[in-house]
């Protein structure tokens, strides 16, 4: 039940309708390149914000959509081809696809909407001022450990050991497991680093905690570990483990809770940069924002699968239990 509605990101108001008839009007086609491991549901509203704002795909507007499959070598392939294509933007919903569109040019813009810590991998300059040719929103990953900690603590008050899933193959996954080990050892918690790469490494890893028996499952997001959320929750459910996820996709689908802010509303604020680049604006001069509000969701059904009793006053606290 939605407890509370969250605006996630700060943006300015638009007037849709009359900059599409104005796009129209002038003739011109714009092409726009999109690479990601795979569809999600959760694309959709960047290009219903692209419609929303006048670019029509079979009328103004051509997408050439890319998606590796879970293979992260084909990136650099895709950044090529857009360049080939010279596309007017490339969005890029992971970071080993930002760093290879970056190395295949440096002048058609890059819109990143879940840059994982951009200044850190070097995409960007800084938040205020990326100063080349990517911008668009950061995922709070690593600052949020210690929030996601301390809500399992109070789910599990005996907590010392836990496990971090994490795709160690993007480089912008290095700090958020620094900053979570910190936290959790500053919470008295022993953290275990479960690696994984590729797809073929889930099942190691989801053996080695079979047999370490963590108190407790953190799973840092980002492309890889999003489409293998199914398995990685299955297993969870199996081992009846609590687990903290990033996003609240995680818990519709079974996962227990979650603390983060909304993809869908970050990738419609993507739209809107695209259309601030395509009028003319510079990714240099538009800084990478950051999420302001988070929200806390709790899956009722899967606490009670897994035996697991929820305080009243993490429940109260809740912006959303599925029951």
């Amino acid at each position: 039940m939605r407890r509370r509605e969250f605006v996630t990101f700060v943006s300015a108001a638009v007037v849709a309708w009359p900059l599409g008839l104005l796009a129209q009007q002038s003739g011109k086609i714009w092409r726009i390149g999109f690479i990601a491991h795979r569809y999600e549901g959760f694309y959709a509203p960047l290009f219903d914000g692209l419609r929303e704002l006048g670019y029509v795909e079979g009328r103004n507007l051509i997408v050439e959509r890319r998606y590796a499959e879970g293979h992260a070598d084909r990136f650099p392939e895709f950044a090529a081809e857009m360049v080939r294509l010279k596309v007017d933007v490339i969005i890029v919903v992971t970071t080993p696809a930002a760093l290879a569109a970056k190395k295949a040019t440096t002048t058609i813009p890059i819109v990143h909407p879940a840059a994982i810590d951009p200044v850190g991998t070097g995409l960007i300059a800084s938040l205020a001022h990326p100063g080349g040719n990517v911008t668009g929103l950061s995922i709070l990953n690593a600052e949020l450990s210690a929030k996601r900690l301390e809500v399992l603590k109070e789910v599990v008050p005996g907590l010392s050991r836990g496990a971090l899933l994490w795709n160690a193959a993007n480089p912008a996954n290095t700090l958020a497991w620094k900053e979570s080990e910190g936290a959790a050892r500053a919470l008295g918690v022993a953290l275990q680093s479960q690696e994984v790469r590729d797809p073929k490494d889930f099942e190691g890893a989801f053996a080695l905690m079979a047999q370490q028996r963590p108190d407790v499952l953190l799973v840092l997001q980002d492309a890889l570990t999003l489409e293998y959320r199914k398995e990685i929750i299955a297993f969870a459910l199996q081992m009846r483990l609590p687990s903290m996820f990033v996003g609240k996709e995680w818990v519709v689908e079974g996962g227990l809770m979650s603390y983060g802010d909304r993809l869908p509303e970050r990738y419609r604020r993507a739209a809107d940069l695209v259309d601030r680049i395509l009028k003319g604006e510079k990714p240099a001069d538009l800084p990478v924002e950051q999420p302001t509000k988070f929200e806390l969701v709790i899956n009722l059904k899967t606490a009670k699968a897994i035996e697991l009793a929820i305080p009243p006053a993490l429940l109260a606290r809740a912006d959303e239990v599925i029951e």
